[in-house]
């Protein structure tokens, strides 16, 4: 997920021309909207990571405003900017009318949040519904919605097929064990792999694949810390032999790092959003071109648990309630999300996110381009980044101070014990889970 050698995104015509002849199974709904007279809206959400994707965000924009005479600010900042000044409007009463931000950063302040129920049951009935992850991000007591779903960045493996052959696999493994056995392969022919261990929001998100793979919780169901365990400690030995097959370097990674280093050839696999794919097939550069075509997409092994344990990383959008015009932010969440402007939308960003609601799951974007497939489930699959316990400040506040993941770098990098490293993992998470 970088921001490494952008460029405008340009669908073929054939994809493009598929969108505008699909149209998909909705039902009729109508709700009634009426914005402030004289409202402006600003709206804050996260850097473009693609940059189809904030082009028809802006385009979008554009036609709100035409359509309803509302201006409409908008202002993009990292992910790591985000959540803290998200943090200080809530707490000051003061800021951005409406807030795109990830994860269940919606859950740290749910009380200075708009209640969005009467919207989000208007788009779930006309769109087939919310994926249950939407839910339990957003709708934390199982009645009211503080916010709404924007989608998921799948958080897929990215990996050289000439490379992985080179190795000796055909296919990308489909078990923990094999997977393994790929990347001690890979490092063996010079061409190692390497997967994020800093405080990267979305590419750290492997060190919930890794412990959930292997039966590891943060909290079990009735949201009590059960970190330190056996099935923990057994992910945090693979994580060890995982770390020993990488890329030097990568325990300082951050979003970007994966992203640039796959570029320049340095690495054959890691996790991502599809964004490395994205600026390869769109440069003008012949050896990105090249690397582009080497690119396939696939989910992540399955451990010994026995079934997919996928981590994505999620989008909210949140109305704060000091807003000034909560009529006009309403409608203009509404606008975004109709199949008009939310399918182009998708379009454009080149299948970097994935649909929250079940129609869209039939967009071209899908099939015009099978290494964008892979993406298409990552909301419909994911689990919550809080499993398996409820949302809420607790598990708002562990996700975002990377609890899991420097727990996995910690033992990985061996500068802590894998129990000595469960522990602390307990200790901190506690502090958040409190009895």
């Amino acid at each position: 997920m970088s921001m490494f050698n952008r460029r405008k995104f340009i669908e073929g015509s054939a994809g493009v021309a598929a969108a505008a002849a699909f149209t998909p199974l909705v039902h009729a709904q109508t709700i009634a909207l009426k914005p402030e007279k004289g409202a402006k809206l600003r709206v804050l959400r996260w850097s473009r990571f693609v940059q189809g994707d904030i082009d028809q965000y802006m385009v979008n924009v554009k036609k709100f405003t035409e359509k309803t005479g509302i201006e409409v600010r908008v202002d993009n900042e990292g992910w790591e900017d985000v959540r803290p000044k998200a943090a200080v409007a809530a707490n000051t009463g003061a800021g951005p009318d409406i807030i795109l931000s990830t994860n269940d950063d919606a859950n740290l302040y749910p009380e200075k949040l708009l209640d969005v129920t009467d919207l989000a049951e208007y788009l779930g009935k006309k769109y087939g519904g919310w994926y249950p992850a939407c839910e339990a991000y957003l709708r934390p007591d199982g009645k009211k919605w503080i916010g709404l779903a924007l989608g998921a960045a799948g958080s897929m493996m990215v990996y050289r097929q000439s490379q992985l052959k080179a190795a000796g696999f055909d296919a990308f493994p489909k078990t923990n064990d094999d997977f393994l056995k790929m990347l001690r392969a890979l490092k063996d022919k010079g061409t190692p792999g390497g997967f994020a261990l800093g405080n990267a929001t979305g590419d750290s998100l492997w060190t919930n694949w890794l412990i959930w793979s292997h039966g590891g919780q943060l909290v079990d169901k009735n949201s009590k810390v059960v970190i330190d365990s056996a099935e923990t400690l057994k992910a945090l030995e693979y994580a060890k032999e995982m770390y020993a097959t990488f890329i030097p370097g990568t325990l300082s990674w951050l979003d970007p790092n994966n992203n640039k280093a796959f570029l320049d050839g340095q690495i054959s696999v890691t996790n991502n959003g599809i964004s490395i794919y994205y600026v390869a097939k769109n440069s003008d550069d012949p050896k990105l071109k090249e690397i582009a075509a080497d690119i396939q997409h696939a989910s992540f092994p399955v451990g010994p648990v026995g079934v997919p344990t996928e981590s994505h990383l999620f989008f909210n959008q949140m109305i704060m309630k000091y807003t000034k015009y909560p009529q006009a932010a309403k409608e203009f969440l509404r606008f975004m999300m109709e199949w008009d402007q939310f399918d182009p939308w998708l379009m454009g960003a080149g299948g970097y996110i994935a649909q929250p609601l079940a129609a869209y799951a039939k967009s071209a974007v899908w099939t015009i381009d099978p290494k964008n497939t892979p993406y298409r489930d990552a909301v419909k699959n994911m689990r919550p980044s809080g499993y398996a316990g409820k949302l809420g400040y607790a598990s708002a506040g562990a996700g975002a101070d990377f609890i899991v993941a420097n727990m996995v770098a910690e033992a990985a990098s061996g500068a802590k014990t894998p129990k000595e490293a469960a522990e602390r993992a307990q200790k901190r998470a506690e502090r958040y889970y409190k009895v």
